[in-house]
């Protein structure tokens, strides 16, 4: 079994590396165009499938399985609302970015309004990816292949730090080949490949869940031999989850996503994820033509589509198959299990062993693509952004690109270095959705206003870059600010600051305009014919994530979650777990009832200044010969309690 798990693991991953070398052995790495963007010759295929798997990774199918799990069928929100920002993507945004010629997004601020707005716009990406997102991908990937696959039993380490370093070495030695020596064209080709894995071992993943569901538990909560049924399955899945309100579209105000936060944050966020974020959206700059870049963002949009099938209904059949007695992983004395372990459990439940070692190497391809895309961004900021404009504004091609392997190299040992260190870090999945928001929507306010106005100056974008980076963080770190993340949701909050940022910079373009009109470049460095059927896909993709919505959607339940914590019969709450839960219900209704106690008598005291106030004015009427208030009166001017 263990050898040959690893032998499929072996082949996977080795087709893979052989046909990618295969595809770009004549490729010219030694310029800009050739290793930054594969020579401006995708097609739309390995852009979609490049797209798809920058996406994904262990952390995503881990995370958002294991939300629903807990929430349902809601948090497909960011799967299907991601639909929307690739609609924007080909119809608005890729026409304007290829027609510039540009390779990064930085550049283009540059073009819009100078170098210093590139310069603190490449700062602000090269931290963010070489601090926060490189290591995490590190850290996130090797946890969620230890715990999905069991390695350390499989692969008999004795320690979990052993392993995690062993798993992080890997990753990052075979990702930073993709993206140091082979470039973005390697990348993308590599990307497509295993997307194809890892799309065929997720949604087989989907039915073994399905199938084995169908089938009977016996008293262990293992599958009765012989009782699993796909269509049996699939009608229990449908009942059950319905019945407990798992597959309803509309998010509560108290869910992971709420459905008021798909027209705010979460929107805002997916966005700028695939209209502005280097990492995902330099594929689509190497695009062969504009109508083949088109093609590409939106077949992107009918995979995300598909994605709650093998992200979101295996957390949900999960949570059925515990409630109905399968015993998955490790249960809590309570019944339930983690949500971060839910999808692990799972695989481990209904994964023949025979499959072991492919859903290994897609798994492992996964996590190489959003790393190798990462560290591929990375690079062409430094290189183009830093090196050519700051360092060695002479430089040939050859040089840039040798030094931006230089730069990856250097980057990837720091990352294997701090990704493990990671492990003690709590919350690490929120922590870096937290770090994400902080730099996103600056830039995306920056872009979209420099697109949509032409007279608004650099001095906006700077400020807007600034003040929105320092807002979002004192409303998420810094007390007493983080205090407003009490009365609203942190997606409503970012989308708040969004806004704000939006509105300074036309106003000061309103009093402090460009001399001149900007006018943008037109580089012909790339085909601008468009794809003829481009709004109509894009407007038939609309219309489908309308439709997903629309038949799931139950808004009786929208001021209070009704989704319950999957838990597994027979086991009850122990009375002093019970007991602690009592109290921390009754302590929160008791701070909500003295923040509503609080707010009556702030309204009180702000009546009871108005009401002064008039007193005091009528005073002032004697100067106009008017008789005042008599001073006994008073009392039937103020409220009595």
């Amino acid at each position: 079994m263990f050898v040959g798990t690893i032998l499929s693991f072996l082949f996977f991953t080795g087709l893979v590396a052989v046909i990618t070398w295969f595809m770009t052995r004549k490729n010219k790495l030694d310029n800009n165009d050739g290793f930054f963007l594969a020579g401006r010759s995708l097609t739309f295929p390995f852009i979609a499938g490049s797209l798809l798997l920058t996406n994904l990774s262990t952390e995503q199918m881990v995370g958002l399985n294991g939300d629903a799990f807990t929430d349902g069928l809601s948090v497909m929100a960011w799967e299907v609302v991601a639909v929307i920002a690739l609609v924007l993507m080909a119809l608005f945004f890729l026409p304007k970015f290829l027609r510039a010629g540009i390779t990064t997004v930085p550049e283009y601020l540059e073009q819009r309004f100078d170098r210093q707005t590139e310069l603190i716009c490449n700062i602000i990406f090269l931290a963010a990816y070489a601090i926060i997102l490189l290591p995490i991908i590190l850290y996130t990937g090797a946890r969620g292949m230890l715990d999905v696959l069991n390695l350390h039993s499989l692969l008999g380490f004795t320690s979990d730090t052993q392993a995690l370093w062993c798993v992080v070495i890997l990753v990052a030695f075979i990702g930073s080949i993709y993206a140091i020596w082979g470039g973005l064209s390697s990348c993308a080709i590599s990307d497509t490949l295993n997307g194809i894995g890892l799309l065929t071992g997720g949604f087989l993943i989907t039915y073994f869940a399905i199938y084995t569901l169908g089938g009977t538990p016996d008293e262990t909560g293992n599958i009765v031999a012989g009782t699993g049924s796909f269509s049996h399955g699939l009608s229990t899945f449908l009942n059950e989850a319905g019945n407990a309100g798992r597959l309803n579209s509309i998010g509560s105000n108290d869910a992971k996503a709420p459905f008021f936060s798909l027209f705010t944050g979460i929107l805002f966020i997916n966005v700028f994820y695939w209209c502005t974020n280097q990492q995902i959206i330099q594929r689509t700059f190497g695009a062969k033509s504009l109508g083949e870049g088109q093609k590409g963002v939106l077949l992107t949009g009918v995979l995300k589509l598909i994605g709650p099938l093998y992200l979101v209904i295996p957390g949900i059949i999960a949570a059925v198959m515990l409630t109905k007695g399968f015993h998955l992983g490790s249960i809590n004395p309570d019944g339930t299990i983690a949500s971060d372990k839910a999808y692990g459990s799972l695989v481990s439940f209904v994964l023949p062993n025979w499959l072991t070692g492919f859903f290994a190497a897609a798994l492992l391809g996964a996590i190489l693509s959003s790393f190798n895309s990462a560290l591929n961004s990375t690079c062409t900021l430094f290189s183009l952004g830093i090196y050519k404009r700051l360092i060695n504004p002479g430089a040939p091609d050859k040089r840039i690109v040798a030094m931006g392997r230089y730069f990856g190299v250097v980057i990837t040992i720091v990352s294997v270095i701090v990704a493990p260190l990671l492990a003690s870090t709590g919350g690490i999945f929120g922590y870096l959705q937290k770090m994400n928001a902080i730099y996103f929507i600056p830039i995306l306010a920056v872009v979209l206003v420099g697109m949509a106005s032409r007279w608004v100056p650099s001095v906006a974008a700077k400020a807007a870059l600034i003040v929105g980076i320092i807002l979002i963080a004192m409303g998420y770190f810094v007390p007493p600010f983080n205090g407003i993340l009490n009365y609203m949701n942190e997606y409503h909050f970012v989308a708040i600051v969004f806004l704000l940022i939006i509105a300074m910079m036309l106003i000061i373009g309103r009093f402090r305009p460009r001399k001149t009109a900007y006018v943008p470049i037109d580089a012909k460095a790339t085909d601008m014919t468009p794809w003829k059927y481009a709004k109509h896909a894009g407007a038939a993709l609309l219309l489908i994530v309308f439709a997903i919505y629309a038949c799931f959607a139950d808004f009786s339940h929208i001021r209070k979650k009704i989704v319950e914590i999957p838990r597994a019969p027979g086991y009850e709450v122990s009375p002093e777990a019970a007991a602690v839960e009592a109290a921390a219900k009754k302590a929160k209704e008791a701070a909500e009832e003295a923040e509503r106690a609080a707010k009556k008598s702030k309204e009180a005291a702000a009546e009871f200044e108005q009401i002064k106030d008039k007193f005091e004015k009528s005073r002032q009427t004697k100067k106009d010969g008017l008789p005042p208030y008599p001073a006994k009166e008073m009392d039937t001017l103020i409220p009595q309690k």
